[in-house]
């Protein structure tokens, strides 16, 4: 039986944390899964950027991997975000990913170091090898790596790893995002306003922080392409672009009574009295 390509709406879930972001919420992770699963989405993934990922250690990774899987009701999707600094920790991470039942794995580049085309395609492909047969997605977002994956080095990719599926894309304007809907290629968008237009020009989903807080929304937006749906994530952006994002989002949990607490890990902060009531009038 081969493994299900991710679809549809997929939320980037936030990580539940406690004890001032210095632990992992595992009751947090619970409500979490439940509300998520309940909100008409495909899917989630787990320790990207919204999920705090890059601050966590490869333990701590693997233990959130661990309970988001044990989690989840049947048919809701997990992918597992796998990037790291270094190619041995990707890996590392990925593997687990595949020997814990995740459905899927995503990378992106790792920042700090503007690698090369070579060094970018070995870094990858040792990735997606070491999760095979799980399908493997590139997340291409400069604004996080720092540097942009050359689409020549995804059509490497595509010829040289079996269980390439596809790409979430992060990238703004539509402009940036548009090289990325190559052929045989599954893209995700990760902006929600380029959903619709990202939609029209071929791709198969979104890949949304938003949908952490606002499952139903996301999931009309894509499922149904919902007018509405769109006018409100393009006003939820504007407002979040002016605030902490990750403890924005946590914190709106805890207005929805899904976490008890809307703790984030150093270096990130917390919200201000001010910025606490922006989020309450979300």
């Amino acid at each position: 039986m081969h493994p299900t390509k991710l679809h549809g709406a997929i939320a980037a879930t936030v990580t539940p944390l406690r004890d001032r972001g210095r632990a992992i919420d595992d009751d947090g992770i619970e409500r979490l899964t439940a509300f998520l699963s309940s909100g008409h989405l495909d899917g989630m993934l787990t320790c990207g950027t919204t999920g705090e990922g890059m601050l966590l250690t490869p333990d701590e990774r693997r233990h959130v991997t661990e309970r988001f899987l044990a989690a989840r009701p049947q048919g809701f999707l997990v992918a597992v975000h796998a990037g790291a600094q270094t190619t041995a920790d990707t890996v590392g991470l990925a593997a687990h990913a595949l020997d814990s039942g995740a459905d899927a794995v995503a990378v992106i580049a790792p920042p700090y170091f503007p690698l090369d085309d070579d060094e970018l395609f070995r870094h990858l492909q040792a990735a997606a090898n070491a999760c095979d047969p799980l399908p493997f997605y590139v997340y291409e977002f400069i604004g996080r790596s720092g540097y942009a994956i050359p689409v020549e080095v995804i059509l490497r990719l595509r010829d040289a790893v079996p269980n390439l599926a596809g790409l979430k894309v992060s990238d703004t304007p539509f402009d940036a995002v548009r090289p990325y809907l190559v052929g045989g290629m599954d893209v995700f968008i990760g902006s929600e306003p380029l959903v619709l237009e990202g939609l029209r020009g071929g791709a198969v989903g979104a890949v949304s922080g938003l949908a952490s807080v606002w499952p139903q929304i996301v999931a009309d937006l894509v499922h149904h392409r919902d007018a509405a749906a769109h006018t409100r994530v393009v006003e939820l952006r504007d407002v979040l672009a002016g605030l902490p994002f990750h403890a924005a989002l946590k914190q709106a949990l805890v207005h929805a009574s899904v976490l008890l607490r809307g703790d984030v890990r150093a270096p990130l902060r917390g919200l201000t009295d001010a910025e606490r009531a922006a989020v309450a009038g979300l």
